[in-house]
């Protein structure tokens, strides 16, 4: 409650499956003055919510059109976004706060459900509350949910939903304390599909197109997949499985066959209401064993006699993953652990932190990077040694938060950034405009379309640079396209203009940005050449006529992302 002692901002809760929402919600409720509206995306996690607040003793409200029953009567009142959205009218009195459960999937644009009920109830009370619970505050497509975390680090941009994170439950500690079953984690060394070929999205959401013809010809593998599920489910009370596609769930349908005492079902997005209800009735009474479902339980679903999961589709995110695999974590009479395979290859921890950029490549994983400006500890994606040294990163900008005169910023050094040409500042590497002088910043696409359609000009697709000091003072880079083409430059480390540019490229970039230096002689450069990074790509113009066959370096483009194929890409 401090938070919003302090402030009106929404904030947000994160706790992971089973860590007690509704005790959170009681407590909320013995502290609040006023009324409480508790909101939730379906009916089954408003009904059981209000089951579990009311299991304390404590009396509650249902406004739920699913659930039949539409009242405003008690201080908590547990209700459906959909039902109380169209009774805006019946809002009519002071609420103190409104709490939405599985908020990472709000909403907050002036058109949405969510935003029509909080503008209705701030004309009762301008300082209505906001608090969002969820397990997992990220979302593919639109990233964090939140903007700052109490630990004091930036996640979400500053127009996210809710202002601030202020306070989060790890998982790994519910489970060592045994809050929640152990999860017993096996890959499917043999039999596993390849979903590495599928292109992603720039949110990393797979190719439905071509998810569907990849998993047409892996049928022999699907089949070979579900014996092993059921040869594992012998020992298993209740088996969840999550399907890539429809056609892919129907398939695995299929052959679970119709063994009356290991029955088995199937939910889908289009399963029919009173169908779906029944399916889940009968599974959590333990008359159905196996169910398939395709992106629809992977959240406010509560079967806690599940005791195996089945991951037969690629995962977006690690909190996706754990969304999925926390079906399975709930605590039952005799369970002592869930078995989880994953037949995806995802290649997921569960105890990863969500980093919040899409995963570049299967060999990243989460890494610490200390930021060289005010040394936050930032999480990226990265690749290290064997001895699990970081030897590269993928960080853009730091995410510490610092705090000059009560005013909080978010640092600003970058790990990876593009040059403004008119100012010299650093902008994040997709910024157009420059955030210090607002000019145009070119984009790195049109530069090397317009060098490679001019007849003098060389492009440089950068494989690899070689060191050579010719003198006393000068260092001469060579820079080697994958085809063998080359051009080079020379620095002059008695000149401070040609320091000043050397220190402008390789300096601030040294190991990857991790220890960026301004490195004043030649012998400094030489010692840390094994940290300087290549560049992408490398513009080259023909010199004067004088220098027959000579290139003149005009640019060098680092961190590119583009449309252009780098350097021992496919």
């Amino acid at each position: 409650m401090a938070h919003f002692k302090q402030s009106d901002d929404a904030a947000v809760i994160v706790l992971p499956t089973g860590a007690g929402k509704s005790l959170v919600i009681a407590e909320l409720a013995r502290i609040a003055k006023r009324k409480i509206l508790v909101l939730a995306h379906v009916k089954e996690l408003v009904e059981q919510n209000s089951e579990k607040y009311k299991s304390y003793g404590l009396e509650a409200s249902i406004f739920s059109a699913g659930l039949k029953q539409k009242s405003l009567k008690y201080q908590v009142t547990f209700a459906s976004i959909q039902s109380i959205a169209k009774s805006l009218d019946k809002l009519d009195e002071a609420y103190s706060l409104v709490i939405i459960d599985e908020c990472h999937r709000v909403n907050l644009e002036k058109t949405s459900q969510y935003a029509q009920v909080i503008k209705q109830l701030k004309q009762h009370n301008t300082s209505l509350k906001v608090l969002g619970l969820t397990a997992t505050p990220y979302r593919m497509g639109s990233g964090w949910i939140y903007h700052e975390h109490y630990h004091g680090f930036v996640r979400g941009s500053e127009d996210s939903v809710f202002k601030k994170c202020i306070y989060e439950l790890p998982l790994r500690y519910m489970i060592k304390h045994e809050f929640l079953t152990p999860p017993n984690m096996l890959d499917a060394a043999i039999n596993h599909y390849d979903f590495s070929a599928i292109s992603t999205d720039s949110f990393g959401r797979f190719d439905n197109q071509e998810m569907s013809l990849l998993l047409k010809g892996s049928q022999r593998v699907t089949k070979a997949i579900v014996g092993q599920i059921i040869e594992f489910a012998q020992t298993r009370e209740g088996v969840m499985i999550f399907a890539s596609t429809i056609e892919h769930a129907k398939e695995i349908l299929s052959y679970l066959g119709d063994d009356v005492n290991n029955k088995s079902e199937l939910v889908i997005g289009d399963t029919d209401l009173k169908d779906r209800d029944r399916i889940i009735s009968e599974f959590k009474q333990k008359k159905i064993k196996y169910l398939v479902n395709v992106s629809v339980l992977t959240t406010g679903f509560d079967a806690p006699h599940v005791d195996f999961i089945a991951i037969l589709r690629p995962t977006e995110s690690v909190s996706l993953y754990q969304q999925i695999v926390g079906r399975g974590l709930r605590l039952s009479d005799n369970k002592k652990n869930c078995l989880v395979v994953d037949y995806a290859g995802n290649g997921y921890d569960i105890f990863y932190p969500e980093v919040g950029d899409k995963k570049p490549d299967s060999d990243s994983e989460p890494v610490q990077v200390l930021c060289p400006g005010c040394g936050f500890a930032n999480l990226f994606w990265g690749k290290t040694d064997d001895s699990g040294k970081v030897i590269e990163h993928f960080g853009r900008r730091c995410k510490g938060i610092l705090e000059d005169d009560d005013i909080k910023h978010q640092c600003d050094f970058r790990f990876r950034f593009k040059q403004c040409d008119s100012c010299g500042a650093e902008n994040d590497i997709a910024a157009r405009r420059c955030h210090e002088c607002d000019c145009a910043i070119v984009d790195p696409d049109d530069k090397l379309k317009a060098a490679l359609n001019l007849k003098d000009a060389l492009v440089i697709r950068c494989s690899g640079m070689q060191f050579e000091v010719t003198s006393v003072h000068k260092l001469k880079i060579t820079y080697f396209d994958e085809d063998g083409a080359s051009c080079d430059e020379v620095f002059n480390f008695e000149n401070t203009g040609s320091v000043y540019y050397f220190n402008q490229a390789f300096g601030k970039r040294l190991a990857g940005g991790q220890k960026p230096k301004y490195l004043k002689t030649l012998t400094e450069a030489v010692e840390n050449k094994n940290y300087f990074r290549a560049p992408d790509f490398v513009i080259a113009r023909k010199a004067h006529k004088k220098s027959r066959g000579a290139w003149r370096i005009a640019e060098k483009i680092f961190d590119y992302e583009g449309s252009y194929r780098k350097a021992n890409q496919e």
